[in-house]
């Protein structure tokens, strides 16, 4: 029920609260959160009291406000990627050893990439993806390997809604990357999130062939192996695929 002018119910505003958090910044001022969530400060404060009540949103001496143990508790608790994780951490600790490289696990969450799990080599390349990071799909190869193979209805509702506000791609480049991964069975980005870098992922697929999850590396430019990466990649995205289908 709304009870706001704006017409938010209290459920509304606590997402909205919730979500204000950038993934880069553990804590926020009271007010910059009041302003981030588009909340007047009166009730911000209100509802991180209520919260924080419950555990859900931790207060400190200043005015700062995290998210709280008990939030991360309840999400891990019932998430439907931590199954997914439990899979896959293997067989990304795999790909780290045998290529040396950047992993990163990753799920379509409507128009974006959400990454659910990452390892890092240490003195490598940057590495964007961060864990409950997201990305717009037509800037990671592991969010085209995901659209890829998505029924033809779910790409078709994509591409005629797409726009980059960079203006760089339209949605024919989309498509014909989109049709180049789904041929190839693994999408490849080069040099779009940095200059010296290179994305390649492929999908791990369901009965159905429909992709439930993406498995990547990113690499330096000079370090480029595609003979290498896209069959380990493969291999361990089948392996999975099948432990997902056992659990």
């Amino acid at each position: 029920m709304a009870n706001s002018q704006s017409g938010d119910s209290v459920v509304d505003r606590i997402v909205r609260l919730i979500s204000a958090f950038p993934q880069d910044a553990g804590s926020l001022q009271l007010s910059e959160l009041a302003e981030r969530a588009g909340l007047p400060l009166t009730t911000t404060h209100r509802l991180v009291g209520q919260l924080a009540g419950h555990g859900l949103l931790d207060t400190a001496p200043g005015g700062l406000v995290r998210p709280g143990l008990r939030l991360w508790e309840l999400v891990n608790r019932a998430s439907p990627t931590l199954a997914l994780r439990q899979a896959a951490m293997p067989f990304m600790e795999d790909i780290q050893q045998v290529l040396n490289q950047n992993v990163n696990l990753a799920v379509l969450d409507g128009r974006d990439v959400l990454f659910v799990e990452r390892l890092s080599r240490r003195g490598s390349v940057a590495n964007r993806a961060q864990v409950a990071g997201r990305m717009p799909l037509h800037v990671s190869s592991a969010g085209l390997a995901l659209m890829a193979h998505q029924d033809k209805s779910v790409q078709a509702a994509y591409l005629e809604g797409f726009s980059d506000p960079g203006g760089t791609l339209t949605a024919d480049d989309v498509r014909t990357l989109l049709a180049e991964a789904s041929r190839q069975g693994y999408a490849q980005l080069k040099a779009v999130m940095d200059p010296d870098t290179w994305g390649i992922a492929v999908p791990v697929l369901n009965r159905r062939q429909h992709a439930v999850a993406s498995l990547g590396v990113v690499v330096p430019l000079r370090e480029m192996r595609l003979q290498a990466l896209v069959p380990a990649l493969q291999t361990a995205a089948r392996g999975i695929a099948r432990r997902l289908a056992d659990s």
